[in-house]
């Protein structure tokens, strides 16, 4: 069963072995895990529905409880300490794009505000409940999770936007195919929720970001239904797919996505390599970027990223062993473990992994073998729930994410570590913050830092805590020229800085898109564009 306040499977347990609890201590003191809401008060505290009676809608505590919030940390603060002070008015679940119309001429009868929602993974606010006169109605597309149909000659499949992303691959994979899309939250996002937050997934150097995937579909509008046909490419005027990509549900609703699929890989590895430093790592990096290779993925871990890596993986002998070699080998205390991923035909993919290892060795890499290759693959969706167990041990874990061109991506991370720091340091604690470079081009790099730090038992104070963070690592992304979101989308929380990178007239570009779609600015207000 899927976890109320938390990530994931509730019968999934990702452990804090002891060596990772007293690594933690050392870097931040100890935790202070707070007394936690149960399911039943937290339900008790939602409030009567405005909604008028309707024969898709759900207006129990329990259903509303369960699409209210998304997975920022926010949204946890007030599920764990029982601050349930706003929830949708009621729950739809439609079955199919007729539903999906039906519920939207409701809520302009009944004056209700709008929000879709799909697996509820947002980190970014996307799907919260803002308080006000006006009901709420929150539609909820999983059960639209069929495949509709499948074109072998074009290699297009079309589905329900709401379906997950296991259920997607199954479904592909019966037919030797796959998108090949896999963001660490793969296994409860949606394809809807992937398109209109500009997903990226994990191998998207070989089948690309959501954007290079998805070649249409039909959205229902406050003011009818906007369909996107196909086409293998087009010269005629605006590419409309790029008003529903990144709409975060501002123009309606997507009830079907029509995507550019593969055929299964052949072969698939996933290979580790080590840098004795950063600036090696890096080098190398971005050689291998701009190289082209058809490589599925390359991940660079900085140094504290690659500490804590090996650390939390257990089996000390191994790892004490490992580093003893790469010791020996010249990768120290400062070293870096960079990751390369090639799939597709076994000729192409060991070719490509051939010549990147040459490139890597060229800068100084020492290639490890597959066996750290395979166990991340092995829990490639699993590491989020260290957030559970994390929150357990009294410490909190959050992310931020961007991306800049090469020259930029160095002083990013550091400025977004410093930040960080800083930020902390205000409160009178301590931050655990690292960074990994997550997806490459020949142009850039995303940027991808992760915070450790302590939960003092307090929801007004740890809310404190990570609103100081964040608005010290998104004014670092701002002014070091970063965009505020690489693969998380806007939502409420980062709504605040967009205007930094869309400047003036992009904005209101934006509002006026969204104005055409929704007159009365009833579709998931507050969240993207803030008013």
């Amino acid at each position: 069963m899927k976890r109320w306040n938390g990530w994931g499977d509730d019968a999934i347990e990702f452990a804090l072995n002891d060596d990772a609890l007293a690594f933690l201590g050392e870097r931040l003191g100890p935790g202070t895990a707070g007394a936690e809401t149960s399911h039943a008060d937290a339900c008790a505290r939602i409030g009567a529905s405005r909604l008028p009676p309707h024969p898709l809608i759900d207006t129990s505590a329990a259903a509303r409880l369960a699409n209210a919030l998304g997975q920022s940390l926010p949204d946890w603060l007030r599920l764990r300490y029982g601050k349930i002070d706003t929830a949708p008015d009621g729950v739809a679940y439609p079955e199919s794009g007729e539903e999906v119309r039906e519920l939207l001429d409701f809520a302009a009868l009944c004056g209700a505000i709008v929000i879709p929602y799909g697996g509820g993974t947002s980190v970014a606010g996307h799907v919260g409940v803002d308080a006000g006169p006006k009901p709420v109605l929150t539609i909820n597309l999983t059960r639209m999770r069929a495949m509709i149909d499948l074109d072998k000659d074009a290699q297009l499949a079309t589905f329900g936007a709401g379906v997950l992303g296991p259920d997607l691959e199954a479904q592909l994979r019966a037919f030797g195919y796959t998108l090949g899309h896999f963001p660490q939250s793969f296994e409860y996002s949606t394809l809807g929720g992937w398109v209109v937050t500009r997903s990226s997934g994990q191998q998207s150097l070989r089948y690309g970001r959501i954007e290079q995937l998805f070649a249409g579909g039909r959205v229902e509008t406050p003011v009818g239904t906007f369909d996107l046909p196909t086409f293998p490419a087009s010269a005629a005027g605006t590419d409309l797919r790029e008003m529903v990509l990144g709409s975060e549900g501002r123009l309606g609703i997507l009830t079907e996505a029509t995507v550019r699929i593969s055929r299964l890989p052949q072969y698939e590895a996933f290979h580790a390599v080590f840098f004795p430093s950063w600036d090696a790592a890096a080098a190398a990096t971005r050689e291998l970027a701009q190289a082209r290779l058809p490589l599925s993925m390359l991940r660079l871990s900085n140094p504290l990223e690659t500490l804590t890596m090996l650390t939390l993986a257990g089996h000390k002998r191994l790892i004490g062993a490992l580093e003893t070699w790469l010791r020996w080998r010249g990768c120290a205390d400062g070293k870096c473990m960079l990751m390369i991923g090639a799939s597709g035909s076994a000729a192409n993919a060991k070719h490509a992994l051939r010549a990147a290892l040459r490139i890597a060795r060229a800068g100084g890499g020492v290639h490890v073998g597959r066996t750290m290759g395979d166990k991340w693959k092995q829990n490639r969706f699993r590491n989020v729930y260290l957030r559970n167990a994390a929150w357990q041990h009294g410490y909190a874990i959050d992310t931020v994410e961007t991306a800049v061109d090469w020259p930029g991506v160095t002083p990013m991370m550091h400025a977004l570590e410093d930040a960080a720091a800083q930020a902390m340091a205000s409160c009178g604690e301590r931050v655990h913050a690292y960074t990994h470079l997550s997806h490459l081009y020949a142009q850039g790099a995303s940027v991808y830092t992760t915070f450790v730090y302590r939960l003092s038992g307090s929801y007004e104070e740890d809310l404190q805590r990570w609103r100081r963070l964040k608005g010290a690592v998104s004014e670092a992304i701002v002014v070091n020229g970063g965009t505020i979101s690489h693969q998380h989308g806007v939502g409420a929380d980062h709504a605040p800085y967009l205007a930094s990178e869309k400047g003036l007239l992009g904005m209101g570009a934006m509002r006026t898109l969204f104005r055409h779609f929704d007159p009365d600015g009833r579709m998931n207000p507050g969240k993207l564009v803030s008013p």
